[in-house]
């Protein structure tokens, strides 16, 4: 599933392969091929990116863009314009560093995930003492592989203010299906989760507006739950604390973090090795971390896995505000708080009579909310008034939204976007849109927490977003026929021959 449609992927050699996750040195493999192979009008993708540019700000003019970036070392600025800009920067590319008192008299490494691979501290002589900070998959991965690499490994989670410990659950498959990614990617599954994308058909309303339903999801959802704090057995004797790592919130909801696991033996791993702190960071001094609680650990190389930043930062709060990007709740005009906060109640009301499940969440900690949620439509497009040339595209965002597979949710957002900025695909009218956007942020927020606060997470809702996406563009998302398209998962080669059909009908040759 790791793939575009247009380029197969090689499946990699067994011994890197588990349960068909496969290390991520293939990805980076393929990636590169596929800038190399991709060839228009005697360009290659290659040649037409601008490595270790960094995009400072954006103006927007009559005519389109100016986009004022710098390069590397070098404090002359240069400015690129353009008509159209597609901003795909990603949810991850920009670290989220803790705040470290007493840093500067550390002497040991302070490593951000993001520089974790490309780092020595695995094979460093010089590094016995590891610590990792984060709750999380990163986090997690980090600790199983400087555990198994010989080193002596703690593991700090916060203990204030805090989501808890991510959810960790086994990759493997049932039945016909290999691992539990694939049984996430067919439709049957995504019918499981409570979500206007899926429908509402019979099938939906049955399982998530009647009592009856909601009740068998309830029980489905709680079996998981159980099985996977079983399979962790979070009681069992540990080094130290290993108990701390069970999740503060049922798995349905989403609150805290979460991954497949990668290797067998993660639990087993970390039971054995590691040792469990909870406390916040006090502050650093040589080789020496120092927790509220007291606790000194010593520490020759410091692991954040303390995740990201939106890397929207080039666009000024003004801007973000325009385009419906997350912004400060204190920089909105109050007349905008009024329409929202109107629009928002309705969709509210909505949103727990389809699915009264979603009325009764948890009592767990949930993040304080800073800023407003995406407002872009479909999440790619700035609202505008109807019409297919009513109003100025120069700009969408791809890439915007949380989801396990970028693959196909990207190369649909690249078919939506071509035809939008060519005014080619018809919105509805604004008022259409504002109502679409307000219903999918409060369902956002209702049936994930803390993770649904920005508005933009889709950890089941992938299937249906695809599915959205093409009926916009009057294209066939249900390409397999019905047995298939229901039970099956959705692989790339079932895109195989959407370009085409979407050139054909928009008049692309």
């Amino acid at each position: 599933m790791a793939e575009f449609s247009d380029q197969p992927m090689p499946r990699p050699p067994d011994e890197d392969v588990y349960l068909e996750f496969f290390k991520a040195k293939h990805m980076t493999k393929y990636l590169d091929d596929y800038v190399d192979l991709h060839i228009y009008k005697g360009r290659t993708l290659r040649d037409r990116i601008k490595f270790s540019i960094e995009v400072q700000s954006l103006l927007k003019l009559d005519s389109g863009w100016a986009v004022v970036t710098k390069s590397g070392e070098n404090p002359k600025q240069h400015t690129f314009k353009t008509t159209k800009l597609i901003v795909a920067s990603g949810l991850t590319s920009i670290p989220n560093m803790p705040s470290l008192p007493g840093i500067d008299n550390f002497l040991g490494q302070v490593l951000h995930q993001d520089g974790f691979g490309s780092s020595d501290v695995l094979t460093s002589p010089d590094i016995n003492n590891i610590t990792v900070l984060g709750a999380g998959k990163s986090s997690g991965d980090m600790v199983y592989e400087a555990a198994k690499a010989g080193k002596t490994v703690s593991w700090v989670l916060k203990a204030t203010d805090t989501t808890g410990p991510g959810f960790f659950l086994s990759p493997k498959g049932v039945g016909p299906y290999k691992n539990a990614f694939e049984i996430g990617m067919t439709r049957l599954a995504a019918n499981f989760t409570p979500s206007f994308m899926n429908g509402p058909n019979w099938w939906t309303k049955l399982l998530h507006s009647s009592s009856y339903g909601a009740g068998l999801m309830t029980g489905f959802w709680n079996s998981v739950d159980a099985k996977a704090r079983t399979e962790a057995n979070f009681q069992r004797e540990s080094l130290q604390n290993f108990d701390k790592l069970s999740p503060h919130s049922p798995i349905f909801w989403q609150n805290c973090t979460g991954g497949l696991l990668n290797h067998p033996d993660f639990f087993d791993t970390i039971a054995q090795k590691v040792r469990i702190y909870v406390g916040d960071v006090d502050y650093l001094e040589k080789y020496m971390l120092c927790l509220k609680t007291g606790e000194r650990i010593p520490t020759d190389a410091l692991l954040c896995g303390t995740g990201w930043h939106p890397s929207l930062r080039f666009f000024t709060e003004e801007q973000r505000t325009e385009f419906g990007l997350p912004h400060l709740l204190t920089q909105e005009a109050p007349s905008g708080k009024r329409h929202w906060a109107a629009i928002e109640a309705e969709a509210e009301a909505k949103v727990l009579t389809t699915f009264p499940q979603l009325s009764k969440p948890p009592t767990v900690f949930c993040r304080p909310t800073t800023k407003t949620p995406y407002r872009l439509y479909r999440h790619i497009a700035p609202l505008s008034e109807s019409g297919v040339a009513s109003k100025d595209r120069s700009v969408v965002f791809i890439g915007q939204v949380v989801v396990g597979n970028y693959f196909p949710v990207v190369e649909c957002q690249s078919m939506w976007v071509t035809a939008y900025l060519d005014g080619k695909l018809e919105l509805p009218t604004l008022e259409e849109q504002e109502k679409d956007v307000a219903l999918f942020t409060t369902w956002c927020q209702r049936r994930y927490l803390s993770n649904g606060q920005r508005g933009n997470n889709m950890t089941f809702e992938l299937v249906g977003y695809i599915d959205t996406l093409l009926k916009d563009l009057g294209l066939c998302s249900h390409r397999t026929g019905w047995f298939k398209d229901t039970f099956f998962p959705i692989w790339a080669k079932d895109f195989r021959g959407l370009k085409t059909e979407f050139k054909n009908k928009y008049g692309y040759r």
